[in-house]
């Protein structure tokens, strides 16, 4: 059974990633297709998986959006988020109140709902969605104008913390735990306060160690940072905080503080926050029933029309207008307040609390959220076309901090000989390779930036810069070992024989010989050749 299982979601991970592509090359949102199979595998759907274990359901899509939030503030650019951060505050705080407050007078006046029932469905979809949002800026290359793609960034990454606190406040009034303005007051200043300083002193806490701490096996400090990813989280949730929030602020004091083995780090989360999205829209499309959405879909669709025309536009309007937004910033952040997969958990959440409600909260939000990302997600680029926000002078993927990634440098290391011929030349007459920098030179343990005026000398460790390739499709690294009986052992590598490959380097005991004509190469060498492929 266990072999069965582990066939399924294997398969189940490989049709998520080849319906990925298939939605990215229609121009779709990819978590769509999350959601897609999800319902296809359902109970209504071709497998006919009978799931509808909410609890379950809320564990493992909290884990999930827990991840999902922490990356979201690890992979904001705060330096380029901080000119628009008080604008991405106010939005993600009180556009979600402002919103929320709307949607839920929308609710119980046209739709006859009871009134704390609809201001929870309006917490609910307050607000926007991070996965959603960062798929579509990045996959369709939006280079908006105004710093909006950092607004909408951190937008997204920070009001779902908004959206949850609301989300909880209101379920313990309606269960009757939190009687009295003075009684809701409390609530919020805890979860604020307490998750703002979890999420602070976890932060720096962390980074300390990573700073000073080497690891001792290569992964292991990305799975600190997972422990870390988990702390920010829970330890806030014990004690009544915001833990979201928490994870959030985190993520990004981590994310724009200097790490070492960075890089790596934003690799591992890269992949691990799409790995969660999979899960997190494949439940989520799991857990939904096709035969109920009819039922909610036309009070459903008046939500989604009214959110989306009135209540989103209405928020963003109040709260840019008297900052001299430009109308078209304001119009396209009001088309991108996409809902989306915290939407559901918080509707997850709200399901299974012991607060009574009389409609189908799960289904009603999951419509909603269906009927955002498909159109509103689709149509994004678009109307950022049609209101003229796109700039080609920007680039969003700077936006993100693994943007650095995408830089295609490369360093090489040398040291001058005393026959070489660059020894007593100047910087300015030597004849570098084109598109290379002589960057740096250390010299009697002491490190300078050249100019053109320096003169080598015998002894000095050059770094040289040029153009990464990023990458050979025919051609592979191989090793090859120097035997007892190898006719190259003994002998200077320049006699190997004419049809051998090229050797980049030889491994020799700890250290590694960047190979020249002259080299002897000895027995128990390892050579690493380059050979071309078929």
């Amino acid at each position: 059974m266990t072999a069965y299982a582990l066939l399924g979601a294997a398969l189940l991970i490989l049709a998520c990633l080849l319906s990925n592509r298939l939605f990215g090359r229609l121009g779709m949102p990819t978590l769509l297709a999350f959601l897609g199979l999800g319902m296809l595998c359902g109970s209504d759907g071709l497998l006919k998986i009978a799931f509808d274990d909410f609890a379950l359901s809320e564990q493992v899509s909290s884990v999930a959006l827990i991840f999902i939030i922490f990356y979201g503030g690890f992979w904001t650019n705060w330096r380029l988020a901080r000119p628009v951060v008080g604008k991405a505050l106010l939005l993600s705080s009180a556009g979600v109140v402002l919103t929320a407050a709307l949607v839920g007078a929308f609710c119980h006046w046209a739709l006859g709902m009871p009134t704390a029932e609809s201001l929870l469905v309006g917490a609910l979809i307050s607000s926007t969605d991070a996965a959603s949002v960062f798929s579509i800026l990045r996959a369709k290359r939006l280079n908006l104008r105004y710093g909006t793609a950092s607004m909408l960034e951190m937008e997204s990454g920070s009001n779902d913390c908004f959206s949850y606190m609301l989300t909880v406040v209101i379920l313990a009034y309606m269960g009757g735990t939190a009687q009295g303005p003075g009684a809701v007051a409390w609530m919020l200043c805890v979860q604020i306060a307490a998750g703002a300083v979890c999420g602070v002193v976890i932060a720096l806490a962390a980074r300390f160690i990573l700073q000073r701490t080497t690891f001792s096996a290569d992964g292991f400090d990305a799975i600190f940072m997972l422990a870390v990813a988990l702390l920010s989280y829970t330890v806030p949730q014990t004690i009544g905080g915001n833990g979201y929030l928490s994870a959030y602020l985190a993520g990004m004091i981590l994310g724009n503080s200097r790490l070492p083995n960075k890089r790596s780090l934003l690799g591992f989360f890269d992949g691990l926050t799409g790995l969660m999205q999979m899960v997190l829209f494949f439940l989520l499309g799991l857990l939904a029933s096709p035969s109920h959405l009819p039922a909610v879909a036309l009070p459903a669709t008046l939500i989604a029309l009214f959110l989306t025309f009135v209540a989103r536009p209405l928020s963003v309007a109040l709260l840019l207008a008297p900052l001299r937004s430009p109308l078209r910033q304001q119009l396209l952040v009001s088309w991108t307040g996409l809902r989306g997969a915290a939407s559901i958990v918080f509707a997850i959440v709200a399901t299974i609390d012991p607060a009574h409600t009389y409609s189908d909260i799960f289904h009603t939000v999951f419509f909603i959220v269906l009927l955002s990302v498909l159109f509103q997600g689709t149509l994004l680029p678009w109307v950022a076309r049609r209101l003229d926000m796109i700039d080609d002078e920007e680039d969003v993927r700077k936006t993100f901090n693994d943007y650095d990634e995408n830089v295609p440098l490369t360093f090489a290391e040398c040291t001058l000989g005393e026959g070489s011929p660059w020894v007593g030349r100047h910087v300015r007459d030597l004849d570098l390779p084109p598109d290379t920098l002589l960057a740096l030179v250390r010299r009697d343990g002491h490190n300078f930036a050249p100019d053109g005026n320096t003169r080598l000398q015998a002894g000095d460790v050059l770094v040289l810069g040029g153009r990464e390739v990023t990458s050979i499709s025919s051609a592979v690294l191989q090793e090859r070992r120097v035997d007892r009986d190898s006719p190259l052992a003994g002998r200077p590598l320049r006699q190997a024989p004419a049809d051998m490959p090229l050797v980049v380097a030889v491994l020799r005991g700890e250290g590694v010989l960047i190979p020249r004509g002259d080299t002897i190469l000895q027995e128990g060498d390892i050579l690493v050749v380059y050979e071309e492929t078929d």
